[in-house]
């Protein structure tokens, strides 16, 4: 995997074009949930990128500085591509993201809006629910704090 990180002004067309195609693929058609993706927050957030050896973008997602999405730093949009589950890409991505996180914005907690299925995954990556589930666009949720 190659793995990038970026400022949204640095994000070339192509690959703004690929992300919000991922997103779209996964959270929209998979997930069949119709919801609003580009949020006004992309341009505050890091944007890191994994790609194969192709140059197929197979895992994503947005990180942010403490007090843009919770009072905690956050990561958020964590998305895999179907070619990329299954073979380790997503705990890849994840820790990839919060030593990035911890690099870039200091240690700390991070705060996550995870989708509830995933909540195993999570806590084995040092993540605990710290809220009740609730619906975000149709699909149950929860909180999460890596503290």
């Amino acid at each position: 995997m190659n793995w990038e990180i970026k400022p949204f002004a640095e994000l070339t067309v192509d690959e703004l074009y690929d992300v919000l195609r991922l997103r779209s693929e996964v959270f929209v058609v998979e997930q069949q949930c119709a919801y609003q993706d580009l949020d006004n927050s992309d341009q505050k957030a890091l944007h890191l990128m994994g790609r194969n050896g192709e140059g197929q973008l197979l895992a994503y997602t947005r990180l942010f500085a403490p007090g843009i999405k919770y009072t905690e730093a956050s990561i958020g949009r964590v998305v895999t591509s179907q070619l990329g589950r299954g073979t380790g890409v997503g705990r890849q991505l994840m820790e990839k993201s919060i030593a990035t996180v911890e690099s870039v914005y200091g240690k700390g907690p991070i705060k996550i809006g995870a989708q509830q299925y995933l909540q195993r995954f999570y806590t084995s990556l040092g993540f605990e629910q710290t809220s009740d589930t609730y619906l975000e666009d149709g699909i149950p949720h929860i909180e999460m704090i890596r503290p």
